[in-house]
């Protein structure tokens, strides 16, 4: 499957993979379904892809207008490949590329506000109900009007009580279900 940026400035720009099986590619229909939900509302926002990979999903945020996004990821494989992915669209100077634990930056004291934290961890270790669960305690790292979207496979899907943070919806395409959380106003 080949990687592309589908809209925007980068539009029709191939994105490299991240070799092995470590990370799992958004597939266009999805990234496609995700920004249309979100339309004008990704201009000038600031993003967060917590779990990176390929940097697919933030490199489309900025393809389509996002003023600035933070790219983090545990393994240096993924970051070596977001950083060559930022470079290759031109979009250098809107992003950070961060190596990292998820966990332990989401615990750390926010030093940025985002509009959007993508969540889309490695499946079926329930690591996006923690890291969910510590935008919920943590939520200066979200502007007021800010949203949390979470990509996880339908199976792994479970209700969380949280007091900062509801979700406001939910869609399903095929293996791939997308939840939204907004801040509580």
């Amino acid at each position: 499957m080949s990687l592309r940026v589908i809209a925007g400035s980068a539009r029709g720009r191939k994105l490299k993979s991240v070799p092995g099986d470590t990370t799992r590619p958004v597939m266009d229909r999805v990234k496609e379904a995700l920004f249309n939900i979100l339309a004008g509302d990704v201009v000038d926002s600031n993003w967060w892809d917590l779990f990176g990979g390929t940097g697919a999903i933030g490199i489309e945020a900025l393809s389509r207008g996002a003023a600035f996004v933070s790219f983090s990821d545990l393994n240096r494989t993924p970051v070596d490949t977001i950083k060559e992915n930022v470079e290759h669209c031109g979009f250098g100077k809107q992003a950070e590329v961060r190596k990292g634990d998820a966990f332990s930056m989401l615990g750390a004291q926010a030093d940025r506000r985002f509009e959007f934290i993508y969540i889309a961890p490695p499946q079926y270790q329930e690591m996006w109900v923690k890291a969910l669960k510590l935008v919920n305690e943590n939520i200066d790292w979200l502007t007021d009007a800010g949203t949390v979207i979470v990509q996880i496979d339908p199976t792994e899907y479970q209700e969380i009580e949280l007091k900062n943070l509801e979700e406001t919806e939910q869609r399903k395409y095929g293996s791939t279900l997308i939840i939204f959380y907004d801040r509580v106003k």
